[in-house]
């Protein structure tokens, strides 16, 4: 990790992360996790499981009423410097047949917690030497901007991208690519989103990882394991 100016305003600098450094923070931090509780490591990770690793770190309030942001709104993550970060869920993501998109909310806000809060405690403590009061932040997250933030933005890019890590980690992805591509018969090289391979990747990933189809095509493709003649693969931030 390096230090670099942060042009949004948020901090005078902020972290840079390459892909490759939060995919193994959050391979290892997974790993370590349900390897403890379990005594071994298997995929999907389950959503009480989530949960959990939000609850270590944050107040969580997996019922919140969301319903009056601008926006289609599912998670936001209240920064208090000196305290434990608050993220409050949708109510709305409760409901059976939205645990995809729980599930997705729940690591992307997690993405915040365990990458971000450090910066909000560091500055809280550095202020307080000082006669002005610290000051906190609201990260509002829609649902465009789950699982495939704009780069614009770098702790939504960033919190974006460990939703993917987390819950398709890097390790766990190669080997089940590996798999496809021996029981299909497939040359190593970049898969074209288009074809049938390609899309049978797609729902092979988020069966097994248990994800919508639209986070396992994001989580492909910028790991350029699929290609795509309209989006980039090899984002780097």
């Amino acid at each position: 990790m390096k230090w670099v100016q942060d042009k949004t305003g948020r901090f005078a600098r902020r972290p840079h992360l390459q892909p490759e450094e939060i995919d193994a923070q959050c391979e290892r931090l997974v790993r370590k996790f349900l390897s403890k509780k379990y005594g071994k490591v298997e995929f999907p990770i389950r959503t009480d499981d989530l949960t959990i690793l939000i609850e270590e770190r944050a107040d969580l309030d997996s019922c919140a009423d969301l319903s009056q942001e601008e926006g289609e709104v599912e998670g936001v993550t209240e920064f208090r410097p000196g305290r434990r970060p608050l993220v409050s869920i949708a109510n709305s993501l409760s409901a059976s047949n939205m645990e995809n998109r729980l599930r997705t909310t729940l690591t992307h806000e997690f993405g915040h917690v365990y990458f971000h809060q450090f910066m909000f405690d560091t500055q809280a403590q550095s202020e307080w030497l000082f006669p002005t009061e610290p000051k906190g932040q609201v990260n509002k997250c829609n649902r465009a901007s789950i699982v495939n933030a704009a780069e614009t933005d770098w702790m939504e890019w960033q919190a974006g991208y460990a939703c993917g890590a987390l819950l398709i980690p890097i390790g766990a992805l190669i080997a089940t690519v590996q798999a496809f591509r021996a029981e299909n018969d497939l040359e190593y090289g970049n898969l074209a989103l288009g074809t049938d391979a390609g899309q049978k990747l797609v729902v092979r990933v988020s069966t097994e990882f248990q994800t919508s189809k639209d986070a396992a095509r994001v989580r492909l493709l910028k790991k350029g394991i699929l290609a795509d003649s309209g989006a980039r693969t090899a984002e780097i931030f």
